[in-house]
């Protein structure tokens, strides 16, 4: 599956190649022909000599003189034919005699006088040409090479033109054929140091040489020594004119095309490797993409067709330079320690539509691989993926930290995702065997099917449903749309909590507990409030929870502490005794600091703790449960009284009563609520308190909200009311007001509040 990485690497290596084609392709093209040539070198052809021209020190006429008595020599030896490379611009009638009795048998070079020029100085090319009356039949041909940026050679035109007329140039007039190309290639494989140089002092001696110059081809140049002008000559470094017209003499004809041809092959044979998944074809592809663009210039030239070598060069070390980052980021990035590709990995796919994120969490799983020595931790993720490559059918599971795995599936309904998963499931009712260590595996899933958000944003989603599925026991929680649109004001939760109980919008509401031995109002229940300005009322079990979540429940507990000691203060200073009761999180009760922080607050504020009753449930998410207990027992030894709320549900049961500390059962409003018309509900309650007051117990009915059932807990012996028929959660000041109204009222009979 294509990445959106791979995606934006392409981008990126399609936009390096232009910039690094301007930079690097003709350097590149340079070096590839100085390597090809070089590796191909052979030994000059036995049928071109090359006659050096020496210096003339005299008179200027003697120049031309000179020339003639070599050419006389040379038309003795009978050669198949001569260039005469030479200054002609003193000529003497004997130099004229011999170029006229040589006939077609000679031509005369020019060169330019620009030595080197490119493409377009071709055509605008001048030269010293001479006049008609000096060359008689000879043939006039123009020596000059086009050059690239760095002054090397790389071709020679057919045809220039000058002055008006065309001429062939030294390369093209020895081809028995017309040239039909634009360019002559010269055959630089040549080996310059082999070409074999006569001087003409030799020549004009008439010395006996082991070298015959019969049915030869003479080049006679005074451009031989390095003093005598200088080009590049590709695979040789620098060379003199000579060696060139040497190179040119061998060349063939050839065609240059600027199109990027085997550029376009390497980018289209690429392309398709990327899209072939049997690694044995893929890297069959590259390595055919690689030879193009090795040896395709050399097949090209060998056609007659001369190519840009430079530029597929400069794409292939981009890909290559792009391989070798992928393959470095997969394997330092993208994998994990047990080499499995990691979530860094899948954050970076592009998840096609129709498919959704899966993340599969395994409970306890740090504790398998604290139990497993180092060298097995990468055998224990893989065995779990497998696993789960098989349940789903998906070859690239993804592995992240804590036990969470991933992977990418097609979309099902609801039915048959919840059997799918459950299916998956049953794959981990057989232990994991990892090293002779065995594991019993329990795991949950986390779905995402939001495909309008990025994938790093739909696995981290995934991630938190999947975590959700471990602490609620279920087998998998799908995260919707809209809890994510309430991530943001989720993620500031706390530094709104903050803000909230500075600023007032977070408060206690007091709901008030009726004793039917005093018959009267004889405490409340401190219950937090938070009215956003923005949100407006947010449920206390939402924020709550955050806090909890963040291990911030800790300042809220200790708040409500603080305005609940303060609350009681007031109330027992109006009148009788009033107990002040506050809830504790779950979270907190086994904290080490609990004990030592509520024992400060205590303190500092000079308050009783007996005033204070601290409402408990829920202790089965308690991580460490001896902890908590001594925790509870430390606060009821300081004076403070317990309540175990919700008794009856959950695991508020009879456990509790045997475990936990405790003065006081709050019996749950389930109950409470349908002791009138369920005998059954009635018999539970009422054997309930009696349990309670044999154990020495305090019984509180919640959630009474008539008159029946408030009349018929006073008759079943029940200790305190609360609910809504006694009073509704209101301000402090609303109970205060209440209270001071029924202070009077102590000894007769309630009827209504």
């Amino acid at each position: 599956m294509r990445t959106k990485r791979d995606i934006y690497l392409a981008i990126a290596a399609f936009l390096t190649y232009f910039v690094a084609w301007a930079i690097f392709a003709s350097p590149l093209d340079q070096v590839y022909w100085n390597i090809r040539y070089s590796l191909t070198e052979r030994a000059a052809p036995a049928s071109i000599v090359v006659v050096r021209l020496n210096p003339i020190i005299g008179p200027a006429p003697d120049e031309g003189s000179y020339y003639a008595d070599v050419l006389e020599k040379l038309r003795g030896e009978d050669p198949r034919h001569v260039y005469l490379d030479a200054n002609l611009k003193v000529v003497t009638y004997s130099l004229e005699r011999e170029i006229k009795a040589f006939g077609s048998k000679l031509s005369i070079v020019v060169r330019p006088n620009q030595m080197d020029f490119t493409r377009d100085d071709a055509s605008r090319a001048t030269a010293d040409i001479p006049g008609r009356n000096l060359t008689g039949s000879a043939q006039v041909v123009v020596a000059g090479g086009l050059t690239n940026f760095w002054k090397y050679v790389v071709d020679v035109p057919c045809v220039f033109r000058i002055d008006g007329h065309s001429y062939p140039s030294f390369a093209a007039s020895t081809m028995s054929t017309p040239c039909l190309s634009n360019s002559i290639r010269p055959d630089f494989s040549v080996d310059p140091s082999t070409v074999e140089v006569i001087d003409s002092r030799d020549i004009n001696s008439g010395l006996k040489r082991e070298v015959s110059l019969r049915d030869k081809t003479i080049l006679v140049s005074g451009f031989v020594g390095k003093q005598d002008g200088v080009l590049g000559y590709l695979g040789h470094r620098q060379q003199s004119l000579a060696m060139h017209d040497v190179a040119a003499l061998s060349g063939h004809p050839i065609r240059r095309v600027d199109l990027e041809i085997l550029a376009t092959i390497f980018t289209i044979l690429i392309t398709v490797a990327q899209s072939v998944t049997r690694q044995f074809w893929r890297w069959s592809i590259y390595a055919g993409a690689a030879s193009a663009a090795l040896f395709g210039p050399v097949l090209f030239e060998g056609a007659g067709i001369l190519v840009p070598a430079g530029s597929t060069l400069v794409v292939m070390t981009v890909f290559a330079a792009w391989r070798m980052w992928s393959r470095w980021r997969r394997k330092v990035i993208e994998t994990g320690n047990a080499g499995l590709p990691n979530f860094v990995a899948l954050g970076g796919h592009s998840i096609p539509a129709g498919y959704h994120v899966v993340v599969a969490v395994i409970g306890r799983y740090e504790e398998f691989l604290a139990t497993l020595p180092p060298e097995l931790h990468a055998e224990c993720a893989h065995q779990i993926a497998r696993r789960f490559s098989v349940g789903c059918g998906t070859a690239e599971i993804f592995h992240g930290e804590g036990g969470h795995f991933a992977w990418i599936e097609h979309d099902r309904d609801a039915d048959n995702q919840i059997e799918h998963f459950e299916g998956m499931r049953a794959l981990f009712s057989a232990p994991l065997l990892v090293g002779g260590h065995m594991f019993d595996t329990n795991v949950h899933f986390g779905i995402d099917r939001n495909g309008q958000f990025d994938t790093l944003t739909r696995l981290n989603t995934a991630i938190a449903s999947a975590t959700d599925a471990l602490r609620t026991g279920r087998t998998v929680e799908q995260f919707e749309a809209n809890r994510l649109a309430n991530a943001h004001w989720e993620l500031s939760l706390l530094a709104r909590i903050d803000e909230g109980m500075r600023n007032g919008d977070i408060w206690l509401a007091y709901q008030p507990q009726w004793d039917y031995g005093e018959n009267r109002i004889s405490g409340a229940e401190a219950l937090i409030r938070w009215n956003d300005p923005v949100r407006g009322p947010i449920r206390p079990d939402e924020f709550i929870l955050q806090a909890e979540r963040a291990g911030r429940i800790d300042a809220l507990t200790y708040w409500v502490l603080e305005q609940a000691i303060t609350s009681a203060e007031i109330f027992n200073a109006l009148g009788p005794r009033f107990q002040m009761s506050i809830n504790l999180s779950a979270q907190l009760v086994d904290k080490p600091s609990l004990v030592s922080a509520t024992a400060e607050i205590v303190r500092r504020r000079g308050i009783d703790p007996h005033l204070l009753t601290v409402e408990v449930t829920e202790t089965a998410s308690v991580y460490n449960r001896p902890a908590a207990i001594r925790n509870l027992g430390e606060l009821q030894a300081m004076g403070f009284r317990l309540s175990i709320d919700d008794f009856g549900t959950g695991e508020a049961s009879l456990c509790y009563l045997a475990d936990l500390p405790s003065n006081e059962l709050k019996l749950d409003r389930r109950f409470v609520s349908r002791i009138v018309e369920s005998d059954r509900d009635r018999k539970i309650v009422a054997s309930t308190i009696k349990l309670a007051h044999a154990l020495g117990q305090t019984v509180v009915g919640e959630g009474i909200e008539d008159l029946a059932t408030f009349e018929l807990l006073r008759k079943l012996k029940c200790d305190v009311a609360q609910g809504y028929y006694v009073g509704k959660p209101e301000t402090l000041e609303q109970l205060r007001f209440r209270y001071l109204s029924l202070v009077g009222k102590q000894g007769k009979a309630f009827t209504s509040c």
